[in-house]
């Protein structure tokens, strides 16, 4: 069992020669074999408590704490944080030109292993991954996201989940620019790899539609930088027939 504990976590944000807080008391625990739906408008700070946990350095942690099984995330390196089982899934994943995909992927494997994985089987392993997500075996040897559309993009995000096999991963808007068939892809392989390895997922998102396909055993409304509601999946209903609206004015 790993768990994930985000306790009272409070960020910031340089906005010029000021700080922004943006997270104001965060409260969240994710378990193995969870998944925990985080749902709120745009500038709630959904995305700031992905890239605060995942470790980027534009935000700067003022309190609060990040447990993962007991150890300190926030005393981790980037690095460290893969290594120990945290992965994110960028809502815009950048493009890295000069390196292929496959050299990429073996490369990370490599890092969060600490040895090589052995070829033949990673071969098999990588062929098998990217024909559940729909991938022509073309992509492996494409620069990392370059050229990319937006579902090819996040199918790639997804062939890294299954291959790197984290403990918890963080989706932030993976439905972004999916259309319908690209979105059901993306979310059979979430599905897939945790009902084979007991991964714990944050998914972030706007909207109810990736829902269909990745059932949340837990939602959670983010507004004004903290939780302002939990509850199970008919939460996630009554927002979409209500919006936020009640949570904003609470919020004020």
């Amino acid at each position: 069992m790993t768990t994930l504990e985000i306790r009272d976590l409070r960020v910031s944000v340089a906005t010029g020669e000021t700080h922004k807080e943006i997270l104001r008391g965060v409260d969240l625990t994710i378990n193995s074999g969870e998944t925990h739906a985080i749902m709120g408008p745009n500038g709630s700070g959904k995305s700031t408590l992905a890239y605060a946990v995942a470790g980027h350095p534009k935000y700067e942690v003022t309190g609060g704490q990040v447990l993962l099984d007991g150890e300190d995330v926030l005393a981790m390196g980037v690095d460290q944080r893969a290594q120990a089982g945290l992965f994110l899934a960028m809502q815009y994943p950048v493009e890295v030109p000069g390196v292929s995909v496959s050299n990429f992927l073996r490369t990370a494997k490599t890092a969060i292993d600490g040895e090589a994985p052995k070829l033949r089987h990673w071969v098999k392993d990588v062929k098998v991954a990217m024909e559940n997500l729909r991938m022509d075996s073309s992509f492996a040897d494409r620069n990392v996201n370059e050229g990319f559309s937006g579902g090819e993009k996040k199918r790639h995000e997804i062939l890294q989940l299954e291959l790197l096999q984290p403990k918890i991963a963080i989706l932030d808007e993976t439905d972004s620019g999916l259309d319908v068939d690209a979105l059901r892809v993306v979310s059979e392989g979430v599905n897939r790899v945790k009902e084979n390895t007991g991964l714990g997922v944050m998914l972030i998102t706007h909207y109810t539609r990736i829902l269909r396909y990745i059932s949340p055993d837990y939602v959670h409304v983010f507004v004004g930088g903290r939780v302002a509601e939990s509850g199970g999946r008919d939460l996630a209903d009554r927002l979409e027939e209500e919006g936020y609206d009640r949570f904003l004015q609470a919020a004020v």
